[in-house]
């Protein structure tokens, strides 16, 4: 088809240079047809050739005037490009509009952060963060953001109180029972009074460890010794081996803690090898004196997760340390326990029990029948027992074989090594009485 060549008008050239441009010889025609649905001055603008004067200049242009555009097939192909044009625009004004909405919306949210201390990050926001996810559902309407122990909430001030006083609640949970499951969270976000239904727990249990393990006393003698630690502020436990005295004893500080009935817990023994000379230790001090307090380690992380106890440890919340590092201390707001005091001299126990502050418990467990003294020492335990036994306040707790949790064996084992060393003892007596018979005669 042959190009129609056109001359661009400017709206105030006169009828006889549009005539002369041979544009009045057309039929009379609307340049702007309703179809096209824009405004005369958006149109023009869109074309070349205007000037200033209002003289008609040759466009460089075909097929893009109006005359063009009403007769021409080419019309649907420009009308698209039009119309895409819109639209774009459209598209990026309301680009706009959304931004600006949410900048506004973003400057009047509110912001809180929650700092989770001691948590077990894997336990508490669960594998994949799907835990936490869990909690997430429950609030569309706030951006809850989490990075290692904080958890920072964006938006409206009614809903972050909502959240805060049932995330408080889970929090408490496992802070009790060292664990989160499933189960509880749906019970506290789902429930509008946002409660826990309270678990119908027996007296005697202590706490729960790792992973909700209840720890309670076991034996009627750890019930004895629960309720002396209640009751008084220096306590001995002493037994045979495998009685749970020290685990009891940890258990009990632990509670303590959590309860803020104190401020810290001190765990110490004696750094005496039994019965061989280890040598030269390698390492620093705390490598060298590690190996000797590792049974209180144990106990504790069967009580407290790791991450927790980690953190305890460097704050200076839990300590654990030789006897001999007591000195010239007092131990104020504390539950202090003296592990294996059999093994002190009958000055380290004088100097351990003088440490004692203003609300603090002493607890202190041994057994009389491994003794590893050198040099056949008086041990400061069996004095201790002798000279403090009619002090008001100071309670002795006496375990014996019914007492050992350990493997069955134990029991056994402990019973015959009784009775070998009672054998002994009566022989010794016969011993001497006839010694004293043959000397008389």
């Amino acid at each position: 088809m042959k190009s129609i060549r056109f001359f661009a008008f400017s709206p105030k050239a006169s009828k006889s240079r549009l005539k002369q441009a041979g544009l009045l010889t057309h039929p009379p025609f609307n340049p702007f047809p309703p179809r096209l649905k824009m405004d005369s001055g958006s149109l023009l603008k869109s074309y070349t050739g205007l000037t200033a004067a209002g003289t008609v200049q040759e466009s460089s242009f075909l097929m893009d005037s109006p005359v063009s555009l009403l007769h021409s097939e080419n019309r649907k192909p420009i009308l698209r490009q039009m119309y895409t044009k819109v639209r774009n625009r459209v598209k990026n004004l309301l680009k706009r509009l959304i931004f600006a909405i949410y900048q506004m919306r973003q400057s009047s949210m509110f912001e809180k952060l929650i700092h989770l201390e001691g948590i077990d990050p894997l336990e508490f926001f669960g594998v994949n963060n799907a835990k936490m996810n869990m909690i997430k559902s429950f609030f569309p309407k706030l951006v809850i953001v989490y990075r290692g122990n904080d958890v920072i909430l964006k938006g409206d001030d009614e809903e972050i109180l909502r959240f805060e006083s049932k995330f408080h609640l889970i929090l408490n949970h496992y802070n009790q029972f060292n664990v989160l499951p499933d189960e509880i969270i749906n019970q506290v976000f789902m429930d509008e009074e946002g409660t826990i239904e309270t678990i119908d727990e027996e007296k005697d249990v202590l706490l729960f460890g790792i992973n909700g393990k209840a720890i309670r006393a076991r034996t009627p003698n750890q019930k004895v010794f629960v309720d002396a630690c209640k009751m008084s502020d220096l306590i001995f436990a002493i037994g045979p081996a495998g009685t749970g005295k020290t685990y009891t004893a940890i258990a009990m500080a632990v509670s303590a803690l959590k309860n803020r009935e104190i401020k810290r817990i001190i765990l110490s023994r004696p750094a005496v090898e039994a019965g061989e000379r280890l040598g030269f230790l390698p390492g620093d001090l705390k490598e060298k004196i590690d190996p000797y307090l590792q049974p209180l380690y144990d106990a504790l992380l069967d009580m407290i997760p790791a991450k927790k106890l980690e953190e305890f440890m460097k704050d200076g919340i839990i300590q654990i340390a030789p006897l001999a590092f007591m000195r010239g201390r007092t131990l104020s707001n504390a539950f202090v326990i003296l592990d294996e005091a059999q093994n002190t001299t009958v000055l380290q126990m004088k100097m351990f029990l003088t440490r004692m502050g203003l609300n603090t418990k002493f607890v202190v467990t041994g057994d009389e029948t491994q003794i590893d003294l050198p040099f056949q020492s008086p041990s400061g335990l069996i004095l201790a027992k002798k000279i403090l036994k009619n002090i008001p306040n100071i309670s002795f707790v006496q375990f014996d074989v019914k007492d050992i949790v350990r493997h069955k064996l134990v029991r056994d084992i402990v019973l015959a090594y009784e009775k070998h060393h009672a054998y002994e003892m009566l022989r010794r007596e016969k011993e001497k009485d006839k010694y004293k018979i043959d000397k008389t005669e």
